[in-house]
């Protein structure tokens, strides 16, 4: 099973971008999830989505981000509207299966103000 983010960039504060996370080896997953990781700092969750739709989000995104899932694609996206330097960050996406984690390997986004 392989996760494979892409999608990120440099865009500057206000802007908008989606990122990708492809899953080949397996559907997708009933709990798939974005973390971030910005330098210095903790991973944390961004965004979580079930196969269901039902999303979550950290408090920082609500409103400006959006995750969604296209099962025919097997790929999950994270569409970030509003975008803020401290967004700056790797974005990871994640799947957790009966107690096992997959996750990608990143993808940097960084907001220019």
């Amino acid at each position: 099973v392989q996760l494979q983010a892409s999608g990120g960039g440099l865009v500057q504060a206000g802007g908008s971008l989606r990122v990708s996370c492809a899953v080949s080896g397996s559907s997708l997953f009933n709990a798939m999830g974005w973390y971030r990781q910005a330098p210095g700092k903790q991973r944390e969750l961004v965004a979580a989505i079930t196969s269901g739709g039902m999303t979550n989000y950290a408090d920082s995104v609500k409103g400006r981000f959006t995750a969604s899932r296209d099962n025919a694609k097997n790929t999950m996206y994270l569409q970030m509207n509003s975008l803020r330097p401290e967004d700056t960050a790797v974005y990871y996406c994640a799947a957790e299966d009966y107690g096992l984690e997959y996750w990608g390997q990143g993808t940097q986004v960084t907001v220019s103000s």
